[in-house]
């Protein structure tokens, strides 16, 4: 039979296979010398040992022996090695043609952020106070919240730091940051933080006094555990009072502010929801939107994409400055930046990390990179922005969510159940075949681009989803109950 293939890259030697493949099938020009997965790489010739293997004209490794035409290209036969010679030219960044785009209904805070949801959070200090935050969420079931019906949840930020770590330095500096970036995130209408009195996180150096939606809880002070989770419960209700005010208004889509994330990605990742998600991201941005794009180990091998669109020579040396911390730190580790590809990445076909980081990318879109920030940093400005963060999908989406994202948007080729709070999570899938086989967890299929429809038409489905996640629809994850320990915060430094 006759598969379908794609060829990347004018310069490329690999094929990729849109069909699993049976040795003797017609793909592209070569006949299949074996089976090949679908979404892997077959041969568009021979391939000597030590030759680079070419994708979207890009060197995403070496083989490692001789590769016949039509062969399966992989792991087997193929080891990453870093390229001495410079990348192709990156095409600069283009502009969308401004276009309006449908508004939403959010909620507007007093700061001018807008809001997707409205919820109380209860945010921990340091550890030893989760078990008493938990039990004040738990107190809040849907029976008992039925009196505020304008709140939609209380949610617990529970997490394993804010003790047992330097008093000064990056680690406190950011978990700092972290928490009370959720705090007074927009989609919080009122936040109550619980500490335990003698942490070296102390709720005072969080930056939170003085806001009237915030309160906090000492369990020293109030006198131990159960004297506490009263003390919290009667905070919550306050809070609840004041945020059961808020009504959903009309909104215009430049308010939002979407992180982009993907997990369990699979070779066609690449080629269908992440390029279409970039489009759509190249819409909000041209009409006024914020996009952010994180998971700095996954942006390895594909940097000069992103810095040939720098909006500043600053921007692209923060952005190197970010790489080659990355690059030092993994060594300092015995560890290689290509060890990022996961098993579940592997068995879908990418094979290095640079494969893996073109792919990422291309979630980005082609709009110009206005600005690089450190990990949960406030955004403070609208366009594309990079944001420091590892690869691993929870810490970095929670990240972004305490920068201020009131939404993110996950592809997923194998099959993520990432969900998140306060900001809702939209999970995008480069196959039909995983919406079928996931439906209560996919909220876009962008299976359809692989069949022939063009990226922009995937765009303004990606949109229209976006925008009515952001007026209020629950999205997969939130209906499947997801988000409640996924929040992660990343905290370098020592544990002493």
């Amino acid at each position: 039979m006759t598969a379908r293939v794609l060829r990347l890259g004018k310069a490329d030697n690999v094929l990729v296979a849109l069909d699993a493949l049976v040795a003797g099938d017609a793909a592209g020009g070569v006949r299949a010398a074996e089976a090949v997965p679908a979404g892997h790489k077959l041969a568009a010739r021979a391939i000597a040992p030590g030759e680079r293997i070419l994708k979207h004209g890009v060197s995403i490794g070496v083989a490692t022996e001789p590769i016949a035409a039509g062969a399966h290209v992989h792991v087997h036969n193929v080891r990453f090695a870093p390229d001495s010679a410079p990348p192709p030219a990156a095409a600069a960044a283009t502009r969308a043609a401004p276009a309006a785009l449908p508004g939403f209904a959010g909620y507007v805070r007093a700061d001018g952020r807008v809001g997707t949801r409205n919820c109380i959070a209860i945010v921990t200090s340091v550890n030893c106070s989760a078990t008493v935050a938990q039990r004040i969420a738990a107190h809040f079931t849907e029976e008992r919240l039925a009196a505020w019906p304008h709140v939609g949840s209380v949610d617990c930020y529970a997490h394993a730091s804010g003790c047992g770590m330097a008093s000064e330095g990056r680690g406190i500096e950011q978990l700092r940051r972290t928490l009370a970036g959720v705090a007074r995130h927009p989609n919080v209408g009122g936040a109550l933080v619980v500490g335990l009195g003698c942490e070296v996180n102390q709720p005072a150096r969080m930056g939170l006094a003085g806001t009237p939606t915030i309160a906090q809880l000492g369990i020293q002070e109030a006198g131990g555990t159960r004297a506490a989770i009263i003390a919290g419960i009667e905070a919550v209700e306050r809070l609840l009072d004041e945020a059961n005010q808020a009504r959903r208004t009309p909104c215009p889509a430049s308010a939002l502010v979407i992180g982009l994330q993907c997990g369990g990605s699979d070779g066609y990742s690449g080629l269908s929801a992440n390029p279409a998600l970039g489009r759509a991201m190249d819409r909000l941005v041209a009409a006024g939107g914020t996009a952010i794009l994180s998971e700095t180990p996954e942006v390895f091998g594909a940097e000069h994409l992103l810095l040939a669109r720098a909006a500043s020579p600053d921007v692209a040396v923060r952005l190197r400055s970010k790489l080659d911390w990355w690059e030092r730190y993994a060594a300092l580790s015995g560890a290689s930046l290509n060890a990022n590809p996961s098993p579940g990445n592997i068995a879908g076909g990418i094979t290095t990390i640079v494969e893996k980081s073109l792919g990422a990318v291309a979630k980005s879109g082609r709009s110009p990179l206005k600005g690089v920030l450190d990990y949960a940093e406030e955004i403070r400005a609208p366009g594309l922005i990079f944001m420091d963060s590892p690869g691993y999908d929870p810490v970095s989406a929670t990240g972004q969510i305490a920068g201020g994202a009131n939404l993110i948007c996950f592809t997923t080729g194998r099959g993520a159940v990432f969900g998140s709070r306060p900001a809702p999570t939209l999970k995008l899938s480069s196959t039909s075949r995983l919406a079928r086989a996931m439906p209560d967890d996919i909220d876009v299929d962008c299976g359809p681009v692989l069949d022939g429809e063009p990226l922009d038409a995937a765009a303004e489905r990606i949109l229209a989803a976006i925008l009515a996640a952001a007026g209020g629809k629950p999205t997969a994850s939130e209906a499947n109950g997801l988000g409640a320990f996924e929040f992660l915060p990343w905290v370098p430094g020592a544990t002493l």
